[in-house]
């Protein structure tokens, strides 16, 4: 992989050497920017890909090296299928594509990116950047030995566009977006023992050098708060538990409500005294992949400058086995003041999420709440990898997550929630328990965390199946995905900047 992606936009011109990227259409045809970019490339592609029986299919290539009649070392043909489905191209993905295909060895390469019939606007150039940044990223800090010795370590791309001065604007947006998401991936990829709850919120503090304002609590001020069922979770771990309140001020109006974020920070899992197998625990260091997305989101609202005020909260903790740990019939009190009959301590994160999500909408009267945990493995039994679990109290808020989920790829898909449901997690001794058994796992969880938002507008997200161990995508080569980074950043964007 990629250890530094220097990207850049300029206007056509002549490409005199080094790896050349254009794009053509089914029938191989290519615009005339591209001819003029590269004079007689049609005819040459259109001969290579009879020599080789190219079908010209989306996103499918042809990789010419050394053509005899072009100044260029190599040319790579991408396709972006018949005519009539140019315009519905996804150009994150295509951009994606393309930096999949370029060699481990490449060090530079001009992508012409105009098409045949049509320009490419500046919003799709830009959402190409996102693209190939989003797919060169790596994670192999750790590793002393690399697989590739002649891999690049620095990988300069020029695309070649019209719309140049817009479409750099566009470019640093989406470059802060980029940012986020790698950052919401590197969290998730450290290992448990580097990034322990200390540490997870020394490194959201960072967000203070892009003019984020940080508090940190720690357990003095949370017991004072009177969290007690974040605090439960956490009393095993030598490490102590911390909250990380993140808040990005930058709409017009000083006074205006602020949009609210709040994540899982389950440094690492074992499940308590109610152990996990053996088996795959070493996963459980991405338990933290909510609060992950959170700070990288706020990365991305403060780098491009979201005319929004913003707040982002991680409850971060570590579950561990201990003499101190909590115990399955243990009641504890809420923020709230609400008790909770501990059945099962590995359903911990909902107790985490209590406390905090309690906690922004009593300070803060936020528009609106959106959480995000790996909460349940239930999510994965319904919904598989394609989409996260969408559960809320407000059809405007999930209608605009869909939509929003749409547009970007991080699909969601609403699921039930009601009174039926909230019958399971009564307690015959406290007011609630913290599970409420096995079947309908994911939905329990989300009324749990129902009763900690008052009327505020709120959605839960189980980001089990997404977050973690996604499937390999053209944007996505990392076991961190950075899920919901550019879900939430678009639906700020699209609905609550000023």
């Amino acid at each position: 992989m990629v250890s530094e992606l220097k990207l850049s936009f300029s206007k056509f011109e002549k490409i005199v050497d080094g790896i050349a990227v254009i794009f053509a259409n089914a029938d191989l045809a290519v615009s005339a920017e591209t001819e003029a970019a590269l004079p007689g490339v049609e005819s040459l592609v259109k001969r290579a890909a009879a020599a080789d029986n190219f079908k010209g299919a989306a996103l499918a290539s042809l990789d010419i090296l050394a053509p005899a009649e072009l100044p260029v070392d190599r040319l790579i043909v991408v396709s972006l299928g018949k005519t009539e489905e140019i315009a519905g191209t996804d150009w994150v993905k295509a951009g994606g594509s393309v930096a999949g295909k370029l060699p481990a060895s490449a060090k530079a390469a001009t992508i012409v990116l105009d098409i045949p019939g049509g320009g490419v606007t500046a919003d799709q150039a830009a959402d190409f950047s996102l693209g190939a940044r989003l797919r060169t990223y790596g994670f192999e800090r750790y590793k002393t030995k690399k697989k590739d010795e002649k891999a690049t370590k620095s990988l300069a791309l020029t695309v070649l566009c019209a719309h140049d001065g817009h479409v750099r604007k566009a470019g640093k947006s989406r470059e802060a977006i980029a940012e986020g998401v790698n950052l919401a991936r590197d969290l998730v990829n450290e290992p448990p023992n580097v990034l322990f709850p200390e540490e997870l919120a020394k490194r959201a503090s960072k967000l203070a050098e892009l003019g984020v304002e940080i508090e940190v609590l720690d357990e003095k001020a949370m017991k004072k708060l009177g969290m007690g069922a974040l605090l439960g979770v956490g009393q095993g771990s030598r490490h102590e538990s911390r909250l990380v309140v993140m808040r990005w001020n930058g709409a017009k109006d000083a006074d205006a409500k602020p949009v609210a974020f709040i994540g899982k920070g389950v440094t690492f899992d074992t499940g308590g005294i109610s152990i996990k197998p053996a088996a795959s625990m070493e996963d459980m260091k991405g338990d933290m992949g909510g609060a992950a997305c959170v700070v990288g989101l706020m990365h991305a609202l403060a780098a491009r400058k979201a005319k929004v005020n913003a707040i982002g909260a991680i409850g971060i903790v570590e579950n561990m086995p201990d003499g101190d740990a909590q115990r399955p019939g243990d009641i504890v009190t809420s923020m709230s003041g609400q008790t909770i009959e501990i059945i099962n301590t590995d359903a911990e994160g909902r107790l985490v999420l209590a406390d905090v999500l309690w906690y922004i909408q009593d300070r803060y009267k936020p528009q609106f709440m959106v959480n995000l945990a790996t909460l349940t493995g239930a999510i994965l039994v319904a919904l598989g990898q394609e989409h996260a679990g969408l559960f809320s109290n407000n059809d405007e808020l999930a209608n605009r997550l869909h939509s929003a989920g749409q547009s970007t790829g991080e699909r969601v898909w609403r699921m039930p929630l009601g009174p039926e449901y909230d019958k399971l997690i009564d307690s015959r001794f406290a007011d609630m328990k913290n599970t409420g058994g096995r079947n309908g796992g994911s939905i329990t969880a989300a009324q749990f965390l129902q009763r900690f938002v008052n009327n505020t507008p709120w959605a839960h997200l189980d980001i089990a199946g997404t977050a973690i161990s996604a499937p390999a995508t053209e944007t996505n080569r990392s076991w961190g995905s950075g899920w919901g980074v550019r879900l939430l950043d678009r639906l700020v964007e699209e609905h609550y900047e000023a």
